[in-house]
């Protein structure tokens, strides 16, 4: 429904040495990252070695009710998964967990992020007699763990050797008979944390899950580390370690919630902070700082603190419209955004606003909030976004695709002013978006906003990457 951007999805693991409603823990955790993905999600659960699952589309509280967590029943481990696609379609068979039944015994699987050679490695493992089931990357990885887990003598053995040839974006938690694996790609795109409760080890993409179950935060898996939990405790192999790090900037712009922590910075201290750089790089005379819900909110209140100009409320939310009202015709459409968000004419009604939003990609729901804001009153409205323009695609599990879908790409800075109804428009700058995760133990990958990929990237990416890229109408 909204010009927002998408990330592919959050991954959760648990190990518990006694046997415990482990389920339950996935699922209290998933809820807490379903801002990560809302297409589908899914729960394995490991009961001394034998692993049962269940997954489907939908949002957690629609797929798991008490029935489908009893059926899952008590174990030792739970691996959880939400999704949301940038590769495969949106469809039960591509939802996560994968549970894999090879001759060693079971294998279940989450995955966060995208790999940049996916295609090769599955053309090269189909012509060497392998069947897919799903279109996702993350069956490549399954299947290249599984078949390494022949000749390798242990699940993590087979993570490293597999981790040789896998290249991209990936957080990963697996979960063996006996044994709860976490591993992150070597540049570290996405997050990955480790949790303790109680004696149980947990992995998660974000702090946020740890709180939700009250857990203690141990500290981030680094990029390139393998983590294993099992009877023994937690170890490390650290053999693709040592690359410089480019956790996606993107994480603490729009994606992660505001309460996590990554890489020990505050994703709310980081927005507020690029709001304050907004106000220092673009400053403008207005009566009203407001944000667009949720992520813009944080940045407009950094921006008022900075330039002086006070906070308000300019929009009000609806919670409880999902991803399932999204209607098939662009009046349809239309009409949603106003049910999603109204504004606060009491606020705005005759002032100059300055409006701050997380980001642009297309421009045609920005068009229509600041239009909301004009019927309702508002004499100037001046459009500030708290990160630069997207000018490039991204091959590391966001879903921003092709350079023609991208405003910025097709029109001036004027220009894109004019064509959404605003008096001005103003990004944060490259260099200052990486400043705004203060006390962060990362670099950072900008290759969106000015083409420079910490990795080497595919010349095109191939066209079934994007069978669900952003939705129509952001």
């Amino acid at each position: 429904m909204f010009d927002n951007i998408h990330e592919e999805c959050g991954v959760f693991g648990i190990y518990e040495p006694q046997t415990a409603d482990v389920a339950a823990s996935a699922y209290y955790a998933l809820y807490a990252l379903q801002h990560r993905g809302q297409e589908s999600c899914g729960i394995a659960v490991n009961d001394d070695g034998i692993i049962t699952a269940h997954k489907d589309v939908g949002l957690v509280p629609d797929v798991f009710n008490r029935d489908v967590l009893d059926k899952l029943g008590k174990g030792q481990m739970a691996v959880g998964h939400v999704r949301y696609s940038t590769t495969g379609s949106s469809s039960r068979t591509n939802a996560q967990p994968l549970v894999v039944r090879h001759i060693k015994g079971t294998m279940a699987l989450a995955h966060n992020g995208s790999l940049v050679n996916a295609q090769q490695l599955r053309d090269k493992l189909e012509l060497s007699g392998a069947i897919f089931h799903t279109t996702n990357d993350s069956e490549v990885i399954a299947y290249m763990v599984t078949r390494n887990r022949i000749s390798a003598g242990s699940i993590e053995e087979a993570v490293e050797q597999t981790m040789d040839d896998i290249k991209g974006a990936y957080s990963l938690v697996i979960m063996s008979p006996k044994k709860l694996i976490a591993a992150r790609d070597p540049q570290g795109f996405r997050p990955l944390v480790i949790g303790e409760l109680n004696g149980s080890f947990i992995f998660a993409s974000e702090s946020c899950a740890l709180d939700s179950l009250g857990a203690h935060y141990v500290r981030d898996v680094e990029a390139g580390e393998i983590v294993v939990a099992d009877k023994s405790g937690l170890r490390s192999i650290r053999t693709h370690c040592g690359q410089k790090s480019s956790m996606c900037v993107f994480e603490f712009v729009y994606f992660a919630r505001p309460d996590s922590v990554i890489e020990g910075a505050s994703v709310h201290l980081a927005r507020q902070r690029a709001g304050a750089y907004l106000a220092l790089e673009h400053p403008v005379q207005a009566d009203i700082v407001v944000g667009v819900p949720d992520s813009g909110l944080d940045a407009a209140m950094g921006y008022a603190r900075q330039s002086g100009i006070p906070y308000g409320i300019g929009f009000i939310k609806n919670r409880y419209v999902g991803r399932t009202f999204i209607q098939p015709t662009q009046a349809q459409r239309e009409r949603a955004v106003r049910i999603k968000l109204n504004v606060l004419a009491a606020n705005v009604k005759g002032k100059r606003v300055v409006l701050i939003d997380d980001s642009i990609v297309r421009g045609t729901t920005s068009g229509k909030i600041v239009a909301l804001l004009r019927d309702a009153g508002a004499c100037e409205v001046h459009m500030r976004i708290s990160s630069p323009p997207f000018m490039n695609p991204c091959y590391f599990g966001t879903d921003i695709d092709s350079r023609d879908k991208l405003i910025a790409c097709r029109m001036s800075q004027e220009e894109i002013a004019k064509e959404i109804g605003v008096d001005s428009i103003g990004y944060l700058s490259v260099d200052n978006v990486k400043k705004i995760a203060e006390g962060a133990k990362c670099g950072f990958c900008v290759g969106c906003f000015n083409g420079e990929y910490p990795i080497e990237v595919p010349a095109e990416m191939p066209k079934s990457c994007f069978e669900n890229k952003i939705s129509e109408g952001k």
